[in-house]
């Protein structure tokens, strides 16, 4: 599984851009806000410096004329003076999904065929518009997303965060688009044609679900459209994480993952070459514990070598975070299946079997 996983990450083009791109429909550029940290301006301003050669629409939400974001967002508007670009106070908003309430607010007043949507938290390489719309020249393409990465590893934390991300999310991706044709999406950055969004209901029939961006995808796909991903990434910029926020961000992950795709997440313990390595070198000896060490210098050879290759350097300080993390994912699968709730944004939410949620609490 493993072996397959790393040649399906060294397989895709990772970071190749298409030189001189000759297409460039008219978006609009959907982001929900909410809040403001250190890194909030810097990404925001990245969405205002693309260059892209057609017109770009530039469309902010909040939920309250009060959110820390406003006097920012207001700054670049005014200081980098974009022509096409509005922030939308969307007060009284409905459906357990804030940020698709957004979305949905918003989606009215986008006035090109093309609709970006755009995590806050994103970074985006300046070229990212005209690389993410290209697949879209195939009529048969609905929907493109790109790969994410993480940078902010100021602790162990965060570290075991960022390897989750940058050395196993994208490569297992990849390996499962081995097997099927892509019926989901990745929320960082997602180009999707209107049309297709207004097949599915718009936003608002995703106002009640956790993993937006997988249903999203999902129905898109099974409407007959292809799901595409572009090979540029982007950064995602996080505020420091200590453990426990660490441990509910995964759980939520994996609680989610396993109500959207509950057999295949069940047997993807299978696949956690760590744990069973480290297994093997613990309780067992002789030739079958040389053999389990040798799987575990492979595994972190392979962990390094994927994460490597989107981050495009070596951190072979991670080396042994890549074993940590085996470890504590096959605790957060065993946990997956031991509950239905999660807290999202210091709320409590009861997690349904048809991947939506409905606010119990605070957390």
């Amino acid at each position: 599984m493993l072996g397959w996983q790393w040649l399906a990450a060294r397989g895709f083009p990772l970071h190749r851009r298409a030189l001189n791109p000759d297409f460039h429909p008219d978006l609009t550029l959907l982001k929900p806000l909410k809040g403001c940290d250190a890194h909030t301006e810097e990404c925001l301003r990245s969405w205002f410096k693309q260059e892209y050669g057609g017109k770009v629409q530039l469309l902010f939400a909040v939920a309250s004329e009060n959110d820390p974001v406003v006097p920012v967002v207001r700054r670049l508007i005014s200081e980098l003076k974009f022509a096409d670009s509005e922030l939308v106070v969307c007060e009284n908003l409905q459906g357990a999904n804030a940020k698709v309430a957004k979305l949905s607010r918003i989606q009215s007043r986008a006035r090109h065929s093309i609709l970006v949507i755009s995590d806050a938290d994103v970074l985006a390489p300046p070229d990212l518009l005209n690389q993410i719309v290209l697949p879209l020249k195939d009529p048969r393409v609905g929907l493109v997303n790109c790969f994410y990465r993480l940078r902010d590893e100021c602790n162990l934390a965060m570290r075991w965060e960022a390897v989750a991300t940058n050395a196993d999310f994208w490569s297992q991706v990849l390996q499962s688009n081995a097997l099927k044709p892509m019926d989901f999406a990745l929320g960082a950055v997602m180009a999707v044609r209107r049309g297709c969004l207004d097949e599915i209901g718009g936003f608002a029939a995703l106002a009640d679900c956790l993993a937006d961006d997988y249903q999203l995808g999902h129905r898109v796909a099974a409407r007959g459209h292809r799901i595409a991903l572009c090979p540029v990434t982007v950064d995602c910029r996080n505020s420091p994480m200590n453990w426990g926020a660490a441990w509910k961000h995964q759980l939520r992950w994996a609680r989610t993952i396993r109500v959207c795709q509950p057999v295949p997440y069940f047997f993807s313990i299978l696949s956690n070459a760590g744990l069973w390595a480290l297994l093997l070198v613990l309780w067992s000896h002789g030739w079958l514990a040389l053999f389990g060490g040798i799987c575990l210098c492979v595994r972190i050879v392979a962990g390094l070598d994927m994460q490597r290759r989107l981050m495009r350097r070596w951190q072979i300080a991670d080396a042994p975070v890549m074993v940590l993390k085996d470890v504590l994912h096959a605790a957060v699968w065993l946990m997956a299946f031991l509950g239905n709730t999660v807290e999202w944004r210091g709320r409590k939410m009861l997690l349904r079997k048809d991947g939506t949620v409905v606010h119990i609490g605070e957390g």
